[in-house]
């Protein structure tokens, strides 16, 4: 029996890793089977630090290194080109480092290339790993660079990567035209169930690009990659896509989670899970727990914690409650599968306003941006119930699945 075990670890493990699928990503395809569209192009490529190729080179090294090609501009979104500024952090036009190349700040008071910043950029690339939710500011970079291409006749192409939170799952409020916003720019669910590739080829094809002009647009795809796929089935290397989305896990619970960003709760910045630890110094972590795991919410269970806040260099520069212990909860997502991230947010905020009416305080503004509408906090303070609330969105989801089947790639 002992000589077998060796044989049947060995068996077990090419098990699991045979689940895993070997996904090749647009960045990599660029090179393998799609050069020509940059070979002996000037290229600008808006990119950050997730964009690296399956031998571990970033993938504005591998261009400025390759003689048939010539790297004259990086645009940087939130975080900066090599991923290290925290939230919220003002980023500066700069020069790069390790390729020499001038850097572009696409995250601060300009958002979006100025005809200068391309003035000889023959072909603008885009390659930047998503987490699959409307407010993450990395889909309204994308947006913004493929509008300035489209005016000023440049080619632009997106280099397609996973939703790390797969591709089938769309829930949330469809944002009110009157909420648009460097975190809602389009009219999308949170959850939205798109790879980039697909979020581009959406919005050019449905005229949302300024003065409905169009980009000569061309998205690589990835190679291998299926819809269901959550990030860790796809055999690629995890990359944090900025420094608050540290693991899946996280990514998994954010689209609900960052709905916090608008209340005088912690959002776990500043801890070692942030998006999964939620609290405030008013909470009792035991009380919160016991409420919200008594309505058996699909795939999660809430377990009652203490956290301090504190200050994360290049993460979380001043976060909320800094110093201060903080009751709360763990959202530990027990079947990420049926997990329902949002349904999830609303139960916790409902649960939240009644526990601690004199407490519990909204971000008005914030809040209103990140749900795209004004009601989810208008129906709270109501009293509304929580399904009521959550039954609003299905009719808007159920629409937005119908334009979006016209743009699925995979």
């Amino acid at each position: 029996m002992k000589r077998l075990i060796p044989g049947f670890l060995a068996i077990m493990i090419c098990a699991v890793f045979s689940l895993r699928a070997q996904v090749t990503t647009g960045a990599d395809l660029l090179f393998q089977k799609h050069f020509s569209l940059i070979q002996g192009k000037r290229v600008g490529l808006v990119t950050n630090h997730s964009a690296i190729l399956a031998d571990g080179r970033h993938l504005a090294d591998a261009l400025a290194q390759n003689p048939e090609v010539k790297l004259v501009a990086l645009f940087g979104p939130e975080h900066g080109i090599r991923g290290d500024a925290p939230a919220g952090a003002k980023i500066q036009d700069d020069t790069d480092a390790r390729t020499g190349v001038k850097v572009y700040s696409l995250y601060g008071r300009i958002n979006k290339p100025t005809p200068e910043m391309l003035q000889g950029v023959d072909v603008l690339v885009f390659d930047i790993l998503d987490v699959g939710a409307r407010f993450y500011t990395y889909e309204s970079t994308m947006s913004h660079a493929m509008e300035a291409a489209a005016e000023n006749n440049i080619p632009y192409i997106v280099l397609d990567r996973p939703n790390p939170i797969r591709g089938t799952w769309v829930e949330g409020f469809i944002r009110l035209d009157s909420l648009k916003s460097f975190v809602g720019l389009h009219p999308i669910p949170i959850a939205h169930g798109l790879t980039m590739g697909e979020l581009a080829t959406l919005i050019n094809g449905e005229g949302w690009l300024k003065n409905n002009v169009k980009a000569n647009l061309t998205v690589i795809r990835m190679e291998g990659w299926k819809r269901t796929h959550w990030f860790d089935e796809t055999g690629l290397r995890w990359m944090k896509p900025s420094p608050n989305i540290p693991t899946l896990a996280s990514a998994t619970v954010y689209p609900g989670t960052c709905f916090f960003e608008g209340t005088n709760l912690s959002e776990g910045r500043g801890t070692e899970k942030p998006f999964e630890y939620i609290g405030a110094p008013y909470v009792s972590g035991t009380q919160w727990a016991g409420e919200l795991n008594s309505l058996n919410l699909p795939g999660v269970r809430f377990e009652p914690i203490e956290f301090v806040p504190r200050e994360i260099p290049g993460a979380a520069m001043n976060p909320k409650h800094k110093g201060v212990r903080c009751g709360g909860v763990f959202v530990n997502v027990v079947d990420r599968d049926a997990f329902e991230p949002i349904r999830t947010a609303i139960y916790m905020l409902s649960t939240l306003k009644r526990l601690y009416r004199g407490e519990f305080q909204w971000r008005a503004g914030s809040i209103d941006r990140l749900s795209g509408t004004p009601n989810t906090r208008l129906w709270i303070d109501a009293g509304e119930d929580a399904e009521k609330i959550v039954a609003t969105w299905k009719a808007g989801v159920e629409e937005f699945k119908k334009t979006r089947n016209e743009y699925l790639l995979y």
